[in-house]
């Protein structure tokens, strides 16, 4: 198939700018609070591109569209991106409606940079026009197991709503941990009451729970069910996909939701360009930047390389091979990488994390990949 990216002079309503199609939760039932710092960093990366004039002297302009979490939504929003022209897609937080943009993407020959989502099939079958710059959940959360076995969990819940995205998670922690000795154990939590989960812990003889269900609930309502039943004083809650970021998790929880590891997509320290990146971001959005913040920013700087070298390898066959970007959190290259079916940046930077409990505001470095 040809995977020659669209050119700079197709956009045909405003032919001044380079317009770039977004897709971000910014409502429910999307994850609100993920979109808006992935947004912030993408209009970020924009404006500071634009401030030192632009890609060949044309600004850059984002197209915003909102998928509500909505896997329909998301594939016609691409089509409707596709036909305003724009020359290429960036963003999504959600994996399985990532993977529904994936798949439209690369019907319309339309590139797509992945900014957050995870789900490691992206899409069915191998393509050029797709590429992600957060890790594969085979990789993460792989990690996130490699953290439970070194602190000593072996029989491990995990409370998981119906989805894609959630049996992926359980069934790579389950492939990790068994042949090391460990039990992964689930719990369906379309039948199971928050409160209920207790009585299952206790039944399992399980160590650690894993939140793999939506925030703000029933994760909010499991925590505190946990927090508060004595017979489960010791047993560790973690949340790999990473629902205790955002501020709104403290906020709801206190200092309950404190103490809970969950994987965090930033170095151990940020680099100049990504520290001067986290103070413009503070400012932006009045609290700490997430790492899907990051991820938003370090999108538009791989896109503006792909723009800026475009006229040597429009006709490459493979035209992520040879983007090489300064992101915030590392230089980022793409790589085609076993059972990976986009074009991958492998890998950014992992740590497994908790909120304080002395000091939910303030974050506590456990694991580092």
């Amino acid at each position: 198939m040809s995977t020659q990216l669209p050119a700079l002079g197709v956009e045909p309503i405003v032919k001044s700018s380079v317009r770039i199609g977004v897709l971000a939760p910014l409502t429910r039932p999307g994850w609100v609070k993920a979109g808006r710092h992935l947004l912030a960093g993408l209009e970020l990366a924009v404006c500071e591109v634009n401030d030192r004039g632009g890609v060949a002297g044309r600004p850059l302009d984002l197209v915003v569209r909102d998928t509500a979490a909505d896997p329909q939504v998301a594939a016609e929003a691409v089509d409707e991106l596709a036909d305003l022209g724009v020359v290429a897609l960036a963003g999504e937080y959600h994996s399985v409606v990532a993977r529904a943009a994936a798949a439209r993407a690369d019907a319309r020959g339309l590139p797509f940079l992945c900014s957050s989502a995870v789900l490691d099939a992206l899409t069915e079958q191998p393509t050029d026009w797709v590429a992600r710059i957060a890790p594969a959940q085979s990789y993460g959360w792989q990690i996130y197991a490699d953290f439970l076995f070194s602190a000593g969990h072996r029989r491990i819940a995990v409370a998981a709503d119906s989805s894609i995205y959630w049996a992926s998670g359980a069934r790579i922690l389950r492939d990790y941990l068994a042949p090391r000795g460990g039990t992964v154990i689930e719990l369906d939590m379309r039948s199971l009451p928050p409160r209920a989960v207790c009585d299952e812990l206790v039944g399992n003889g399980a160590t650690a729970l894993l939140l793999l269900v939506g925030h703000p609930e029933p994760a909010v309502s499991i925590v505190k069910s946990v927090r508060q039943d004595q017979r489960l004083v010791g047993i560790m809650i973690g949340a790999p996909a990473g629902q205790p970021e955002f501020t709104e998790w403290a906020t709801l929880l206190g200092s309950g939701g404190a103490a809970i590891p969950f994987l965090r997509y930033l170095p151990d320290r940020l680099s100049p360009l990504g520290t001067r990146v986290a103070t413009a971001l503070r400012n932006q959005l009045a609290e700490e930047p997430s790492f899907v913040a990051f991820e938003g920013y370090d999108t538009i700087a791989v896109l503006v390389e792909v723009l800026r070298s475009r006229a040597g390898w429009a006709h490459a066959a493979d035209p992520w091979s040879r983007v090489v970007a300064e992101g915030t959190r590392g230089r980022i290259q793409f790589s085609r990488v076993p059972r990976i079916s986009v074009w991958q940046w492998a890998w950014a930077p992992i740590q497994v994390v908790d909120r304080d409990p002395e000091e939910p505001n303030r974050f506590r470095t456990l694991y580092t990949a």
